[in-house]
C-alpha cells in the first residue's frame, strides 16, 4: 500500500491538542496553512507520514505577527533596522494594559470626554519644565511637518544651507518642508552661517527660523553656526529640531543638544523623536511656548498625525518609569561589560575582546562608547541571524562580534544558548 494514503486528513490533524491550542492563539487559517504544507511535504517524502502533526507544530511561528524577536548584539544602541529604542518593562506593561479599553479620552469621575493623552503630556512637561506646553505626534518628521504647515504654509522658512540634511532612507529635509506648502529661504554657506545671514533674510513673509541639528554627521574645520540665543532676538519664532530626543544634558553626550537647554536659550519650539535617546516608542515631541504649541495642536493636520493609545501609554511609562534600556546601555560600566564577555566566552569557547560601540539612530555621531564583545568565526553571523531567537551581531575583520553594550544582561543566557546552537 502507498504510504501516502496513511497521511491524516486536515480536520483530524487540526484536532491535535497542540494545533488546536495554536489555532486559538494564532488563528485557524495560519495553523491550517502549516498543516497543508506539512501534508505536502509528507507526500513528497520529506516528512514521515506519521509525523505530519509534529512537522506542522514545529513550523508554527511564535505569534501571528510577522515580526521576530532579535537580540541586538551589533553594538549600535539605537539600530533603526531593529526598531531603535527597546521599550522598558514599565512601558511594555503599559502597552499591554492600554491594548484593552482605557480612559484615553474619558474622565471617569464625571463620565465626560477628557483631553486625549493628558497624563502623558503632564509627564512630558514635568521632565522639561522650561516648556510652556507640549504636543505629541507620530514621529519626528511629523513634528516638523506640523510646525511648517501651521506656521509657514505659503510663507518662508529661513534655514542655513549647512543644515539642509537628509534624515535617512532618502528622505531629505528640504523636500519634506516644501511638501507642506512652505518656501525655503536658504542662508549662509555649507560651512559658515552667521546671525547676520538670518537677519538679512527675515521679512514680512517669514514664518519662522529653523535650526536643525545635523545629528547623523559632523562638520569640522572652518565652520560657523548661529546659536539659538543669537537667533531668538530676530522677531520671528525660532524652531529647533534636536533630532535625538535628549530632554536634558547628559555628560556621556557632551555635544548632543537637549530640549531643556535649547528652550532656556530662547527657542520658541523644540521638536524631537521619542524613540531615540529618550528610549520610548516612535513618536514626535513638540515642546515650547504655549500659544505656538496650541496653534499646532488645533491645526486640522494634527488629527492625521496624532498618536494612538499604545504610544500614549508607552511614552508616559517611559517618562515616569525607571531608567530605560537605552539609558542603561549608554551608561553601562565598561568593566562590567568585559566581565560579561569573559564569562560568556568561557562558557561557549569563544574569545572575549575589546571593541567600540555607537549610539546610532542618527544621534551623537562620532561619540565612541568603549565596549566588550564575544568574537566568533565569521560563519556564525548568518547562523545566529537564522536562530531562535535571532541574534544580530556585526562582522569586523573577518570575525563575528557580539557587542554586549547593546545586549541587556538578562539576555546573556539566551545569547549563550544561541551561540551553542549555532556551533552544533
Amino acid at each position: 500500500m502507498d504510504e501516502r494514503r496513511r497521511i491524516a486528513r486536515t480536520d483530524v490533524l487540526l484536532a491535535d491538542p497542540r494545533l488546536a491550542e495554536a489555532a486559538g492563539r494564532l488563528g485557524r487559517d495560519l495553523v491550517k496553512a502549516a498543516v497543508v504544507d506539512a501534508q505536502r511535504r509528507a507526500r513528497a517524502g520529506e516528512v514521515p507520514v506519521d509525523a505530519v502533526a509534529d512537522a506542522a507544530a514545529a513550523a508554527l511561528p511564535e505569534s501571528a505577527s510577522g515580526l521576530r524577536e532579535v537580540v541586538n548584539a551589533t553594538g549600535v544602541l539605537l539600530h533603526t533596522n531593529l526598531g531603535r529604542a527597546p521599550l522598558s518593562p514599565a512601558a511594555r506593561d503599559a502597552v499591554l494594559l492600554a491594548s484593552g479599553a482605557t480612559d484615553v479620552e474619558l474622565d471617569l469621575a464625571t463620565g465626560a470626554r477628557a483631553r486625549r493623552g493628558r497624563s502623558m503630556l503632564a509627564a512630558l512637561l514635568e521632565r522639561v519644565p522650561a516648556a510652556g506646553a507640549a504636543h505629541v505626534v507620530n514621529n519626528g518628521a511629523a513634528a516638523l511637518v506640523l510646525a511648517a504647515t501651521a506656521l509657514a504654509a505659503g510663507r518662508e522658512i529661513v534655514v542655513s544651507r549647512g543644515e539642509m540634511v537628509e534624515i535617512g532612507d532618502g528622505f531629505r529635509l528640504p523636500d519634506l518642508l516644501v511638501s507642506t506648502g512652505a518656501r525655503l529661504r536658504e542662508v549662509g554657506t555649507t560651512n559658515r552661517t552667521s546671525p547676520g545671514d538670518y537677519a538679512a533674510a527675515i521679512g514680512p513673509d517669514t514664518g519662522f527660523v529653523l535650526k536643525v541639528h545635523p545629528s547623523n554627521f559632523r562638520m569640522t574645520g572652518f565652520t560657523r553656526e548661529a546659536s539659538v540665543a543669537e537667533l531668538s532676538g530676530l522677531g520671528v519664532p525660532v524652531v529647533v529640531d534636536i533630532g535625538s530626543g535628549l530632554l536634558a544634558p547628559d555628560p556621556v553626550l557632551p555635544g548632543e543638544p537637549d530640549a531643556a537647554t535649547r528652550l532656556a536659550a530662547g527657542a520658541d519650539l523644540v521638536t524631537a523623536s521619542g524613540d531615540k535617546l529618550l528610549g520610548g516608542p516612535q513618536c514626535g515631541l513638540i515642546l515650547g511656548r504655549a500659544p505656538l504649541v496650541e496653534r499646532l495642536a488645533r491645526h486640522p493636520l494634527a488629527r492625521a498625525l496624532r498618536v494612538d493609545k499604545l504610544t500614549i501609554a508607552a511614552l508616559e511609562a517611559t517618562l515616569r518609569g525607571p531608567r530605560t534600556p537605552t539609558a542603561e546601555a549608554l551608561h553601562a560600566d565598561v568593566r562590567t561589560l568585559r566581565a560579561r564577555a569573559e564569562r560568556i566566552a568561557a562558557e561557549t569557547g569563544a574569545e572575549a575582546v575589546r571593541c567600540d560601540a555607537a549610539v546610532g539612530g542618527g544621534g551623537a555621531p562620532g561619540v565612541v562608547l568603549p565596549s566588550a564583545a564575544v568574537a566568533l568565526p565569521e560563519p556564525y553571523a548568518e547562523r545566529l541571524r537564522l536562530g531562535a531567537p535571532a541574534v544580530m551581531g556585526r562582522v569586523e575583520d573577518g570575525r563575528c562580534l557580539l557587542d554586549l553594550r547593546s545586549v541587556p544582561p538578562e539576555s546573556d543566557g539566551a545569547l549563550i544558548e544561541a551561540i551553542r546552537a549555532a556551533g552544533s
